[in-house]
């Protein structure tokens, strides 16, 4: 199995891209919603190990955290503040704003854009930052027009309290409809080698240079289950389903960004070393075709 003690910094090896032009990201991230409690609810099970993994993160060279107010609410940028802060220079944060928690599992949107800008100062504060490097639109509001809730991040794009704006879980139209309010510099949808319904969006973003980050990049779990359909080319190479899975998407798209997520060191280093997995164009095709 590949592995990340042996390779410091691997996350190098997934490459790079410049996230909204002008931040050079490695394309393997981390995605901070599991850090908290059980329904991305409350603290942490272990609030040790889950400082521990946003340290060993950035030991292993991933430069790019995804996190959200509603992850918590609040927990897990505040736990990104105490692990990390101050920040080193080349690490990237992205922020996301478009819900309301009230309670485990339960998710409203709101995009007034009140409540926006509300959320961006909480998110500043969380962060112990300036500037939020990405903000991210959680879910477009269907009351509210999107103009109105692009148009608050605008404004602190204007007051340099964000830099770039990204969105989540869009299609191909709401991306464009965005596009002609400001320039997004990232999309978050759901995606995996099982999971592909934004194959369409993904499509635009690599025709645009947007950044695309898969959320629940390995699926629901299938992937790393004892019968996965990836465990027999995954063996081939060596390394788990995971990891190939992983490696599959950093394969499939030069503006892919796989942020997956742990609350557990050992979960992060496997993840991370898929960054160095190297995949034929015909064994990419062969995934595709096994998971189509």
């Amino acid at each position: 199995m590949t592995d990340a003690h042996s390779t410091p910094h691997i996350a190098e090896q997934a490459g790079t891209l410049l996230l909204g032009g002008d931040l050079p990201v490695h394309r393997l991230g981390f995605g901070a919603m599991r850090i908290v409690g059980e329904g991305v609810w409350g603290p942490p099970r272990d609030r040790d190990e889950a400082l521990a993994v946003l340290r060993r993160t950035v030991e292993l060279g991933i430069n790019f955290i995804d996190t959200a107010d509603s992850y918590g609410p609040q927990i897990s940028e505040q736990l990104i503040r105490e692990a990390l802060y101050p920040y080193a220079d080349d690490l990237v944060i992205g922020t996301k704003a478009g819900f309301v928690r009230t309670g485990p599992a339960q998710w409203h949107r709101l995009g007034r854009p009140e409540y926006l800008r509300q959320q961006v100062e909480v998110s500043l504060r969380n962060l112990g930052v300036e500037r939020i490097d990405l903000m991210q639109l959680h879910r477009i509001d269907p009351e509210v027009p999107l103009a109105d809730q692009l148009g608050a991040l605008v404004e602190l794009q204007g007051e340099g309290k964000v830099g770039h704006i990204g969105l989540s879980e869009v299609s191909v139209d709401e991306l464009s409809a965005a596009r002609a309010i400001t320039p997004i510099a990232s999309v978050q949808n759901q995606y995996a080698p099982s999971f592909r319904q934004s194959e369409d969006v993904l499509e635009q973003c690599e025709k645009d240079g947007i950044a695309f980050l898969p959320w629940a990049p390995v699926g629901r779990g299938e992937m790393a289950a004892a019968d996965s359909p990836l465990a027999a080319i995954a063996a081939e190479h060596g390394v788990s389903p995971v990891q190939l899975a992983l490696s599959w998407l950093l394969h499939r798209s030069p503006v892919m960004l796989p942020i997956p997520g742990t609350s557990r060191v050992a979960h992060l280093e496997e993840n991370t070393a898929a960054a160095a997995v190297r995949l034929s164009p015909e064994e990419v095709e062969r995934i595709s075709q096994l998971l189509s």
